[in-house]
């Protein structure tokens, strides 16, 4: 047998430690749920005497009686027609925002409501679905419209002479703000406001209107057409009646429970009338603060809750989150399970009027009074024994992976060929195997780079060859079989014309290559690039008055660091390429002016533009623009003014531009503002 299986054995010896004291625990824990259980009860009593002895004479809602529940509002709403304001209003999951839904009797349009209060105004959002709005015409008031009827009747205790069902309209000529009519008078109530938008499938009214007295009914009703009964609509009689949480009760409940507990009062239809909650004693430590140990200590303890309601009775699963309880779903004592899958011990009694009280326990209080003393050394067992098997059975295998999975990374970057076919991902991990996979793949993506340089290269390379090489083969051949001297004359002049180009690209390669090399082992001092610049230009402007060549900037002042010769070399041939596109007597100009960004070094030309469409990086070596020239230019001058401004630590850059009224071609070197 080798070492690990003996050690693995071992540690197995070891776990009858957690074992016997898991039994204890789940003793304990029965223990402590019967004896919970009966204060529950006895708590449970009391609470329904308190809440009892407050909703007296309060109208009792039934289960065949219609309702509108409305939940209060913490915050405030935007009346704007749009619901994303709404809390827990959800725009991706529409069937989640509604508290009460309607059909019409064709089952073709729907009706859909959500209700909230300040405790000062009622605020509704309603929603007609699958029917677009006909708006109100209001040159033409006897013209079909779709509208909402809004009826509201007092309760029958808050009654006052001659009150009785009132209805208002509500209609608009278009999307926006609109107000209550009512009809009995024909006259506008701006109490009653609201704002109506359009939907995807229908249209949506926002309304904001006074608080109704308490257990009042309401009711609306979305019309279209002139037939007043086309629509779809609320139970209109009875009207539905306004449910809502009783604040005052829930004040009274809150000092009477416990940590941990929590409490639900429900009208025999099921709605919640009040909710109180008192959270756990237990506070979660700073993890900060925890030592390695207690960090440890923390995570058993966890893993001991999970394996006691392992052999705890299967939960009840109820839903908690909702306005409406199904009382029939609930046992009347036992333990339910709710969304968050926490596990709670639940009791109810029934309070005045057929209302029942739903008292719950938190299981997680209960278990930490069993389970933190005993649980600490269970703890401290387990640690040892995980420790050992881990350590001893666990790292050589987790190295043996790493290791592995960077050489399988590896093998599959690079194909049979040698060719680069993929990258090697980057390490998670900072310890040296981490290092190195990241070393490989800084090594592969190189030479993925470097394969991509050297394919586009020869590419290039044998496109700029194949068109001399040709020439003077075609110029040898009709050499032989030139009869004149004039016909051998030129053909000779083409040959030399071709083997000239050949050289001019030999030349600029070496001259390119010659740059790299230099670069490397070139040293950096300070100078005046203002100088320099014009120096230069006044150079220029001496080896040829064809053009117009000028200097625009400081005579001096502006110190970079870098190499004044390579400086010059990049001014030369940004001035050698505007002289190619230049008329006779066109203007050149060399500016030189700081930014936010730095310095600016610039060449404009006065001449042809560049293309607006091109995909080409004219930057590139073997690309050049000179179209319909006789003998093409070779494209290395512009690669060559990359390298100097890459080695100063700037970028280059080519736009059209028009300066002073002339049209031309502008190249800029931006030196960044630490270079200079």
């Amino acid at each position: 047998m080798s070492l690990k299986r003996q050690l693995f054995v071992a540690s197995l010896l070891m776990l009858l430690i957690p074992w016997a004291g898991l039994q204890f625990v789940l003793e304990l824990d029965d223990a402590l749920r019967q004896q919970a259980r009966l204060q529950l009860q006895a708590q449970a009593g009391r609470l329904a005497e308190t809440a009892g002895d407050q909703i007296i004479g309060a109208t009792v809602i039934t289960p065949e009686e219609p309702a509108i529940y409305v939940e209060p509002l913490t915050g405030s709403l935007n009346l704007d027609g749009y619901g994303a304001d709404w809390p827990g209003f959800d725009e991706e999951n529409q069937d989640r925002n509604w508290q009460g839904q309607t059909r019409s009797q064709t089952g073709e349009h729907s009706l859909q409501w959500q209700a909230m209060t300040d405790r000062r105004h009622l605020f509704l959002l309603i929603r007609v679905n699958q029917r677009q709005p006909v708006f109100f015409n209001p040159g033409s008031p006897d013209q079909a419209h779709d509208r909402l009827r809004l009826w509201l009747e007092p309760a029958p205790g808050n009654l006052t002479p001659g009150a009785q069902r009132t209805s208002w309209l509500l209609r608009t000529p278009a999307p926006g703000q609109l107000y209550g009519l009512e009809e009995a008078s024909q006259q506008p109530d701006y109490r009653i406001s609201g704002f109506m938008q359009q939907t995807g499938s229908g249209w949506q009214l926002e309304l904001k209107l006074p608080m109704p007295a308490n257990r009042s009914h309401l009711g609306f009703a979305a019309l279209w057409g002139n037939d007043q009964e086309a629509g779809v609509s609320t139970p209109v009689d009875p009207l539905p009646v306004l449910v809502g949480r009783n604040l005052a009760l829930e004040r009274q409940l809150e000092p009477q429970l416990n940590q941990g507990q929590r409490v639900r009062l429900v009208e025999p239809a099921g709605w919640v009338i009040a909710r109180q909650h008192s959270d756990t004693a237990s506070q979660a430590p700073d993890f900060d603060s925890l030592s390695p140990l207690q960090v440890v200590e923390q995570i058993s303890l966890n893993a001991l809750r999970g394996l006691v309601r392992l052999y705890q009775p299967e939960p009840t699963a109820i839903e908690t989150g909702t306005n409406r309880v199904a009382i029939e779903a609930l046992p009347e004592e036992g333990l339910v399970r709710h969304e968050d899958d926490s596990v709670w011990l639940l009791t109810t009694r029934e309070v005045f009027g057929g209302r029942t009280l739903i008292l719950e326990q938190s299981l997680d209080q209960l278990l930490t009074l069993s389970g933190s003393a005993l649980g600490s050394v269970i703890a401290r067992s387990t640690l040892i024994i995980v420790a050992l098997t881990l350590v001893l059975l666990g790292y050589a295998s987790w190295l043996s992976w790493r290791i592995t999975r960077l050489q399988r990374a590896v093998s599959a970057s690079i194909d049979e060929d040698g060719r680069i076919t993929g990258r090697v991902p980057d390490a998670r991990s900072n310890d040296e195997l981490g290092q190195l996979q990241r070393h490989f793949s800084l090594m592969v993506d190189r030479l993925h780079g470097y394969n991509r340089y050297l394919e586009s290269f020869s590419r290039r390379l044998s496109h700029e060859l194949k068109t001399p090489v040709a020439v003077v083969r075609s110029s040898l051949e009709n050499l032989n079989h030139s009869d004149s001297e004039e016909e051998r004359r030129k053909y000779i002049e083409r040959a030399a014309s071709a083997t000239e180009r050949l050289r001019q690209i030999l030349h600029g390669m070496s001259e390119a290559a010659r740059l790299e090399q230099s670069l490397d082992h070139a040293d950096k001092e300070q100078f005046d690039l203002a100088a320099v610049a014009a120096e230069a230009t006044a150079a220029y402007q001496a080896l040829d008055p064809s053009h117009q060549i000028r200097y625009s900037g400081p005579d001096a002042g502006c110190m970079i660091t870098g190499s004044p010769e390579l400086m010059v070399q990049l001014l030369d041939k940004l001035v050698d390429n505007a002289r190619d596109f230049t008329p006779q007597e066109g203007l050149i100009e060399i500016a030189l002016d700081s930014s936010s960004e730095g310095l600016c070094l610039s060449v404009f030309n006065q001449g042809s533009a560049l293309p607006e469409d091109t995909t080409t990086d004219i930057f590139s070596p073997f690309v050049s623009m000179r179209d319909g020239q006789e003998q093409g230019h070779l494209g290395q001058g512009l690669l060559i003014v990359s390298l100097i401004a890459d080695y100063h630590g700037a970028r280059v850059e080519a736009r059209n531009r028009t300066q002073g009224g002339i049209d031309g071609v502008s190249f800029r070197v931006i030196i960044p503002a630490i270079h200079s």
